[in-house]
């Protein structure tokens, strides 16, 4: 058995645990595989073919949905790789179907559809963006899912500050957010730097100043520091021209 299966054996022995499976499930399990002819899928046409030949015979078998939701997830993640975002949004919405409340999940479906709303034209000419906004509202929506489920999802926390400071426009929804982010994760550069900047545009100059203080008094980058205090000279120009 090569590395790769048994990697893949040692997922498929983990859901077994979490799952608390019984020895009958295990015998179903078995069985299944030699019905089907499915044993270890690692290549994205192998996991495709299993999960062709699984879906026809899940439904009353836990287990089965259990690797199932795994293969979407695997064929998802590898199209992620591959920068190939509107495939892998399709396979995490289909691995959602399997595991609802997984936070992950909902991470990288808000992910990529923000892939997808940068690559989205008006190629019908209508003058509008409608299909570019319906991406980039999908992409909040599974992000607000994701810290629903975890609430100190950091990854999500972020990208909602990101999402909604440089892509929507909405510096005050991004506040409260990165504020919570930095409560628990309190020496996030990055995230200082998104939260100043907000706070800037929203005119709280004083609180935008002492996050640049802050970040000048922390970080070890020199490029950092340096733009810490370029900001921080032009919220204070901003202040002082009220």
């Amino acid at each position: 058995m090569n590395k790769k299966h048994r990697a893949f054996a040692g997922v498929c022995l983990a859901v077994l645990t979490l799952c608390g499976c019984t020895k009958s499930n295990k015998t179903i399990q078995r069985m299944q595989k030699l019905e089907e002819g499915v044993k270890s899928p690692t290549t994205e046409v192998e996991l495709k073919d299993a999960i062709a030949r699984y879906q026809n015979r899940v439904a009353d078998i836990q287990l089965a949905d259990a690797q199932t939701g795994i293969w979407y997830k695997m064929l998802a993640v590898r199209y992620l790789d591959a920068k190939m975002y509107g495939e892998a949004l399709k396979n995490f919405q289909m691995a959602i179907q399997f595991y609802p409340t997984n936070q992950n999940l909902y991470y990288y479906v808000g992910l990529c559809a923000g892939y997808m709303a940068k690559t989205s034209l008006d190629y019908n000419a209508t003058g509008t963006s409608t299909e570019k906004y319906n991406y980039y509202k999908l992409s909040e929506d599974a992000y607000l899912r994701a810290i629903e489920y975890e609430p100190k999802y950091g990854r999500a926390l972020y990208a909602l500050g990101i999402l909604y400071v440089f892509e929507l426009d909405q510096c005050e929804k991004a506040i409260p957010h990165l504020e919570k982010l930095l409560s628990f994760d309190t020496k996030n550069i990055d995230a200082m730097f998104v939260l100043a900047r907000a706070y800037y545009v929203e005119g709280k100059y004083d609180n935008a100043a002492s996050l640049y203080d802050k970040i000048t008094s922390i970080t070890k980058n020199e490029q950092k520091k340096q733009e810490a205090l370029a900001n921080k000279k032009i919220v204070l120009d901003a202040a002082y021209s009220k």
